[in-house]
């Protein structure tokens, strides 16, 4: 009897183990913010408890519940190997579902300590309920019905066991979090490097890039990797990467509610900071763009009296900003070039890149070409060029650089994967003006049939039904095949297509990216290029 019931429960704290991973890895996936993690929960119901554990619960529950009225049971190891039995057909079964996710959960360090909190949490709870049990009954085993129904609903709401342990974890975390941040932020100060700090709404990341691979023409420059963006993530680039061998460091500042840019700037002590766009991203948080354009600003507002800020000139919120900065300042752009000081004219754009011409009003002209997709990134390059001309690279050597540039992975990436059709990869992140742009490069293909694959665009508030909306107007009149992914998210883009009455024979709605490749692998034709609009995070995938 003993040796069923501790089987039982080892099964039980196995299938306990991975609900709590799933409900970490979402807590990571959502920056173990507290708040976003329930507000997931409250709109991912059936996520949470999915239709396996629904089943798995009820028929424990109404098992005990038979149980219990003919407790105390008889003491046979029958009615503990039915309940380790069913427990065990649903733990093999759940392992056997479980689906590759798009960016798999990372045991860091925080990460572990979270898990070992929820973990001891529910061993708290399970020792609890035996304790008191014990002491109601003095035979733990012979009302093993009510106390494994208990269990049984401890497992069900385990999820929020994990929230629990991100509040518990919390000061933990914080003092851990201000010793690695003090500890970069003084270390930067102290050393004889130039700082360079971009943000943006969109862009930043691939001026990031940009900057790099230019300035590198000149000096030894250290970027912060992909998206790290926070201050755990470059107080950990500068702590452990960050030497006296450089000359440049180059920072992305991100944010997602108003002082994160003040915290990231008084982190990375920058000498030039660039904003690279403002629009609706993050507007879920930041409520409103006026918030976005104060917390953008931030970055400014911690630049050094000799320190240089550039903005985009082009983007009407950076341009307000720009024209209330009295600090020493290069405003860059395409559309508005005779009130910028760095401009690009006689642009061509096609499949295979960019060719511009160059202008830096305190250096001169130069014709360049670069295998970049897309008119957006001039502007990117603009801002690049920008930095570069502060920091003392002649016009040669930014064209060198220029030319030198690669597509950023999952931006606008073009692939050849050798079977006749093209993918532009622009996966990475979408919003507004960036799926316009992808759109604009996928036109820019005049002898092939255009295929989109997206899921639509996330994060815009109150916005984001009306640009989705929008969306779908741009794809009827660029694309001749479209697989929106998500019935539900992907609602407006459909009436956008069928307000231009795009043809539904072209038009297929998917619940995941991996039936989008399943059924392109079935409708693609040899001269095709497919965009890939945006790629959302496993938080956001319909089942």
């Amino acid at each position: 009897m003993e040796i069923v019931i501790s089987l039982y429960i080892l099964i039980w704290l196995k299938l306990c183990e991975e609900k709590l991973k799933k409900s970490l890895h979402i807590l990571q996936l959502e920056g173990y913010n507290s708040d976003k993690y329930i507000y997931w929960m409250q709109n991912n119901k059936e996520r949470v408890h999915t239709r396996d554990d629904k089943i798995y619960v009820t028929l424990l529950l109404i098992l005990s519940l038979s149980l219990i009225l003919i407790s105390p049971l008889p003491r046979t190891p029958v009615y503990p190997l039915i309940y380790a039995g069913i427990s065990l057909f649903f733990a093999v079964k759940n392992s056997r579902l479980a689906e590759e996710a798009k960016k798999p959960l990372v045991f860091t360090k925080r990460a572990k300590r979270l898990f070992g909190i929820a973990l001891f949490l529910v061993l708290f709870d399970l020792m609890l309920t035996l304790i008191v049990i014990r002491w109601l009954s003095k035979d733990i085993l012979a009302y093993f019905a009510v106390w494994a129904g208990i269990l049984t609903v401890i497992y069900y709401f385990s999820s929020f066991y994990m929230y629990g342990a991100n509040i518990i974890s919390k000061p933990i975390e914080e003092r851990i979090n201000k010793k690695y941040y003090v500890a970069a932020s003084e270390k930067i100060k102290n050393m004889k490097i130039i700082s360079v700090a971009i943000t943006g709404s969109y862009g930043k990341t691939s001026t990031k890039f940009i900057t790099e691979t230019i300035l590198k023409e000149k000096y030894k420059v250290l970027k912060t990797p992909e998206s790290y963006n926070t201050p755990m993530g470059i107080s950990k680039v500068i702590n452990n990467d960050l030497t006296g061998d450089y000359d440049v460091f180059i920072a992305e500042l991100g944010a997602t509610k108003i002082g994160d840019i003040d915290e990231v700037a008084k982190l990375t002590n920058p000498k030039i900071g660039i904003i690279t766009s403002i629009g609706p991203c993050h507007l879920e948080t930041f409520k409103s763009i006026d918030n976005i354009m104060r917390t953008k600003y931030e970055l400014i507002e911690n630049l050094p009296d000799d320190g240089t800020a550039i903005f985009n000139y082009d983007n009407p919120h950076a341009r307000k900003l720009a024209d209330k900065t009295f600090k020493n300042k290069l405003v860059y752009g395409i559309d508005s070039f005779e009130d910028t000081d760095v401009f690009a004219t006689d642009i061509h754009v096609d499949s295979l890149g960019l060719a511009f011409t160059l202008c830096i009003r305190s250096l001169g002209a130069i014709e360049c070409r670069t295998r970049l997709l897309g008119r957006h990134n001039i502007l990117n390059i603009l801002g690049g060029a920008a930095i570069a001309s502060v920091l003392g690279l002649t016009l040669e050597e930014i064209k060198r650089g220029i030319s030198k540039l690669e597509p950023v992975e999952h931006r606008l990436q073009l692939i050849d994967p050798g079977t006749g059709v093209l993918v532009i990869d622009d996966a990475f992140n979408s919003n507004p003006d960036g799926a316009k742009a992808a759109l604009d490069v996928l036109n820019s293909f005049k002898d092939r049939r255009k295929i989109i694959v997206t899921p639509g665009m996330v994060e815009l508030g109150d916005l984001e039904e009306t640009e989705n909306f929008r969306f779908g107007e741009l794809i009827a009149s660029v694309c001749d095949v479209a697989i929106l992914i998500g019935k539900k998210r992907t609602m407006p883009i459909y009436r956008g297509m069928k307000k231009h009455n795009f043809n539904e024979d072209n038009l297929y709605v998917v619940n995941s990216l991996n039936e989008a490749t399943e059924l392109i692998k079935n409708i693609t034709k040899i001269n095709d290029v497919i965009l890939f609009e945006n790629d959302l995070p496993d938080t956001y995938d319909e089942k």
